[in-house]
């Protein structure tokens, strides 16, 4: 089963004060800022007014002004999943959060207890409904590439079971993009080659995918025709994969030099949290969105496994002026350090000076736990191009 929270933000909104119920619901930050985009909006404000997410705040007041705005509250979200899990486990110890408002659990040895697969679903719904407050869609299906695809068919607060019977008839006429797994740049190359639906992914030649984008490739070929083998996996959150952070400009942000600040801001972020969960990176990724907002990430490898921040930031700006002109402009940034392994022994560069940046970042750690993460900054962070230590 995939268990999805409907409009989870919002709902858990609506569930903390029960005057919000019914009510059109955005949870989204300060409109006066360039920061102000809508995080979630509860169903009634998607249905009724075209709220949708990443929408800029004006925006979505100008077409529900009487909404109530709401600021997001990051611990209580993470309150309630946890709520939410703990019911799940209640019916399987095979629990997987995929996100905090999703989560796959195999209920296969739990039949006998609880009754068939709908029988279980029915149960969990309540519960959650009854418990927590907040609706829930649940997808049932002999793998989880199945029940996440039945979780997304109808909403809000349904319960859809899928088999691989029903697979042609109700799932290869979706749009390709709808496929759990195609993201947006695959989605592009499939339609400029005339894959419009899952159907026709389906019939494309295995090995033609398989050219183009190697082993996730032949994962697309086995998920247009329904098959999946990977495990709910209870663990699989145990080991971080990346860490990264992006931030929205207050402005416009023009040229290397403009942009380079928020790197350096961004690259001391990544690393430091890096090192606090112990972990060494060796893939940095640069993601910048324009004014128009198109989005566009590049990365590259390192030399070498880090967690030094200037290794991280030199990266980054590597990435930068490879990928993007001098003129570049960006609303948002992000950087990520990934390829995560955890710290068991370093590789001694006798021709640098990694040791020392090395103590001058860890210097730096102990003098934020101990006076406050803005205690300590790089003088470029109080330039007008300042955001993320500046402010």
């Amino acid at each position: 089963m995939l268990c999805d929270m409907n409009s989870f933000f919002a709902s858990v909104h609506q569930a903390m004060d029960p005057g919000l119920r019914g009510k059109p619901v955005i949870v989204g930050g300060d409109p006066a800022k360039r920061t102000g985009i809508v995080l979630a909006a509860s169903y009634e404000a998607k249905k009724q007014y075209g709220i949708k997410t990443g929408m800029i705040v004006t925006e979505a007041r100008a077409l529900c002004p009487h909404a109530v705005f709401v600021s997001p509250s990051h611990r209580d979200y993470a309150a309630f999943s946890s709520r939410i899990n703990n019911i799940l486990r209640d019916f399987s110890d095979l629990v997987e959060p995929f996100s905090i408002d999703e989560s796959f659990v195999d209920v296969t040895g739990c039949l006998k207890l609880f009754g068939s697969p709908l029988e279980i679903a029915r149960r969990i719904q309540s519960r959650i409904n009854e418990e927590v407050g907040v609706g829930v869609n649940i997808g049932i299906g002999p793998s989880k590439l199945v029940a996440k695809m039945a979780a997304e068919m109808e909403k809000p607060n349904k319960i859809i079971a899928l088999t691989l019977e029903d697979w042609p008839h109700k799932v290869w006429p979706l749009p390709v993009k709808e496929l759990f797994g195609v993201g947006s740049r695959i989605g592009r190359w499939l339609n400029q080659i005339g894959v419009k639906t899952i159907g026709d992914l389906a019939a494309l030649p295995v090995d033609l995918l398989k050219k183009r984008y190697g082993l996730v490739g032949e994962i697309l070929h086995y998920s247009a025709h329904g098959i999946d083998y990977s495990p709910v996996n209870p663990g699989s959150l145990d080991v971080i994969k990346s860490v990264g952070n992006q931030v929205t400009l207050p402005r416009d942000y023009r040229g290397y030099d403009q942009i380079k600040v928020v790197i350096v801001e961004l690259a001391e972020e990544v690393a430091q949290r890096a090192r606090k969960a112990g972990c060494l990176g060796n893939r940095v990724s640069l993601t910048i969105r324009d004014p128009n907002l198109f989005t566009e990430t590049h990365s590259r490898v390192l030399p070498a496994y880090t967690d030094i921040t200037r290794e991280v930031y030199e990266m980054g700006m590597f990435l930068l002026k490879k990928y993007w002109d001098k003129d570049v402009k960006a609303r948002l940034v992000g950087l990520t350090l990934s390829g995560l392994v955890r710290i068991q022994e370093r590789q001694m560069d006798l021709l640098s000076q990694r040791e020392k940046q090395e103590k001058i970042d860890r210097a730096t750690d102990l003098i934020r736990s101990r006076w406050g993460q803005h205690s300590i900054k790089r003088a470029v962070s109080l330039t007008d191009c300042g955001v993320y230590y500046g402010r």
